[in-house]
């Protein structure tokens, strides 16, 4: 017979490396959120799951449980097999701990396949998430990496995350880059799995002396950081990037591609046009449908991007350290440089 195991005890395996977890609801459910790390292996398709909640509404509990079981039988041998190709523990679960779970740790335990069954199911887990975002106090310092649109601010995360530095990248939590065009070639993350991405990285740096982020705004493609982050990034140290447009132009068209995306970067381009100055925004238009991406992408950050951006840094009073960099690569250097600084700071306190 197979066991239960709360949530509690399930992330804590997860967070080790000793568990695998498996989402067995629908591939839409999946997509919609799930616990990071998942696989998903669904006892129904969604056309499937469609039909038997049909049936529960229509006719009745039981004759949705006679289909679901119809369905289920014919697949057994394949569910099965591929359970069997997952090493090490396992746990599965479902929306709420409930059929679906059930059947599938049942079903494992009968072929000799051990998986626990994660109690109340992926609700408990979203509860857990929304109370622990409510309520966290997250009392690291921040530094906040700043600068104007091009200046490789993600990259320079990231490669200092790579590096083991303690960082928040809310855009790859986002799917998104942060700008009009920021879903271009990327798949934007919903609410609840950009927060459900967010918990995981805040409780793994809540003990860091300082954290590394970057000066977005409140929202990020679909999804919109919790007040208290917004706050910390406010008041964070900010370490503004300067860097020649050309680098920045440079970096902009290896990040997005443009000749992979054209018509995505057009229609992007569609929604902000109006706000240009006319025969500049009619130059850009024309580049980039004439595939002279170089050209659009310097006229973009001169007339659109650079501008806007000064404006917004007007908001912020505080002091900024600026890092004067003619590569990328430069600004990683500088920014380590200036974190070495502080963290004798921190240690000497």
């Amino acid at each position: 017979m197979f066991e239960d195991i709360t949530l509690e005890e399930l992330l804590s395996l997860r967070d080790k490396k000793e568990i695998k977890m498996i989402d067995v609801r629908s591939p839409s459910e999946f997509r919609d959120s799930t616990i990071p790390g998942s696989l998903n292996i669904p006892l129904f398709d969604d056309g499937e799951r469609a039909e038997i909640g049909t049936i529960y509404k229509q006719v009745s509990i039981q004759a949705a449980k006679d289909r679901g079981l119809e369905i289920v039988s014919g697949k057994l041998p394949a569910f099965v097999k591929t359970f069997e190709q997952i090493k090490g523990q396992k746990a599965v679960f479902c929306w709420r701990g409930g059929m679906r779970s059930k059947t599938t740790a049942t079903v494992l335990s009968l072929m000799g396949i051990r998986a626990y069954r994660l109690t109340g199911g992926f609700r408990t887990y979203r509860k857990w998430v929304v109370d622990t975002l409510e309520n966290m106090e997250f009392k690291p310092c921040t530094f906040v990496i700043m600068g104007n649109t091009g200046a490789g601010k993600t990259f320079i995360l990231r490669r200092l995350q790579e590096e083991g530095y303690p960082v928040l990248d809310f855009e790859g939590m986002a799917g998104h880059r942060g700008s009009i065009f920021g879903h271009v070639g990327l798949q934007a993350n919903n609410q609840k799995t950009f927060e459900s991405l967010l918990v995981t990285q805040l409780l793994k740096l809540e003990n860091s002396p300082y954290v590394l982020l970057e000066g977005e705004s409140k929202r990020i493609g679909k999804a919109v950081l919790p007040d208290f982050m917004v706050r910390k990034k406010e008041a964070g140290k900010q370490l503004f990037i300067e860097m020649p447009i050309e680098e920045r132009v440079r970096h902009i068209l290896e990040d997005y591609q443009p000749w992979e995306n054209k018509q995505e970067l057009v229609q992007a381009y569609h929604h902000i046009k109006d706000r240009i100055h006319t025969p500049i925004a009619k130059e850009i238009g024309m580049n980039l449908q004439d595939g002279h991406y170089e050209q659009a992408v310097k006229l973009l950050l001169e007339h659109y991007y650079d501008p806007r951006y000064e404006h917004a840094m007007k908001q912020y009073a505080q002091e900024r350290v600026i890092i004067k960099a003619q590569t990328i690569e430069d600004a990683v250097q500088a920014v380590k440089e200036h974190l070495s600084t502080m963290s004798l700071q921190f240690i000497s306190k």
